[in-house]
């Protein structure tokens, strides 16, 4: 392992770097793969699940499912972009990542991020026309329109996240190879770099601030018109039949962006006062959390779903 280089030395661009995982739990963070490997084991199965379901069932193939499937497609890609790295540091500790594998992970981590929260304002979206107004629903939401919607996504995410890795990669002094993280994040990255990373610091709160801040300002005027429509509804149980469907959408949000804003608010602001165990802590749950609930919220909630998957192991269990 590399030496740890005098305060005052620098050295060229690394071929590698080293992640040496959580900073302060290195003798108990083995101990934390009974919570992290169950989280994306859930995620590879709920999500995988989730899109076997979609894809052979024919009936599901509607604007709504393809949307859902598209956010599974999301949360197993940015689990597995991070969990297998994640899981290796902590378990067999500190860990080389070649330069170029790092910048390769940097990108898909946020490109991912940024999808996801696409995603689910686009999912906010349909809901509010699904609600707001049911007899142009079938008119105005299409399956080309969302496969037109994911690409766009897709196609945003990619050109406003290629500046995080070429800011880092403009760079050709650091002073150390050691990352005191368990994946490349871009902030922990540039924490190395030895010169001025104002554009890199700017463009990492500007970035996340409008994506962010757009789509969740998207999502509260979603649902304050569903609101509304659903207020106007005649009787009781059609309101509360309304709102149940865009219940499961609404602890999807909440799981994604209430650890995301905190951990995002700690690294800011709360720098000195927030131990750093406790952010990287925190950015892990934020990115690993979501991929593992959302299908467990979606497969208790969402009926069709429910009784296709009840469907295929009573079939699979009447075989034996």
């Amino acid at each position: 392992m590399t030496e740890a280089p005098q305060p005052n030395s620098t050295f060229s661009r690394p071929t590698f770097f080293i992640l040496t995982g959580i900073p302060g739990l290195v003798g108990v963070q083995a101990w934390l793969t009974l919570v992290f490997g169950p989280m994306y084991l859930l995620s590879l199965l709920g999500n995988g699940a989730l899109l076997a379901v979609v894809q052979t069932d024919s009936t599901l193939h509607q604007p709504m499912f393809l949307l859902l499937a598209t956010l599974a497609a999301t949360d197993l890609s940015l689990a597995t972009s991070i969990a297998p790295g994640l899981l290796a540091v902590l378990w067999l500790g500190p860990r080389p990542v070649p330069y170029a594998a790092c910048l390769v992970q940097m990108f898909f981590v946020h490109a991912l991020t940024a999808v996801e929260s696409g995603v689910l304002l686009a999912m906010a979206c349909d809901r509010a026309v699904a609600v707001g107004r049911p007899l142009h629903y079938p008119i105005l939401v299409t399956k080309a329109r969302v496969g037109y919607a994911a690409l766009a996504l897709v196609l945003k995410a990619v050109a406003i996240v290629v500046p995080f890795p070429l800011l880092v990669a403009r760079f050709e002094h650091f002073q150390a190879q050691t990352i005191h993280h368990v994946y490349c994040a871009h902030m922990a990255v540039v924490e190395l770099v030895v010169g001025d990373t104002g554009a890199n610091n700017l463009y990492g709160l500007v970035l996340s601030l409008a994506v962010s801040g757009i789509d969740i300002l998207g999502i509260t005027g979603s649902y304050g018109l569903i609101a509304h429509a659903v207020l106007q509804l005649p009787t009781q149980e059609s309101r509360a039949k309304a709102f149940g469907t865009c219940s499961s959408h609404i602890c999807v949000i909440l799981a994604f962006y209430v650890p995301g804003l905190f951990s995002y608010l700690t690294h800011r602001f709360g720098r000195h006062t927030v131990p750093k165990p406790v952010h990287i802590l925190l950015s892990n749950i934020y990115l690993l959390l979501p991929p593992a609930l959302n299908p467990l919220i979606y497969g208790a909630r969402t009926k069709q779903i429910r009784d296709r998957l009840l469907e295929i192991f009573t079939f699979k269990k009447s075989q034996f």
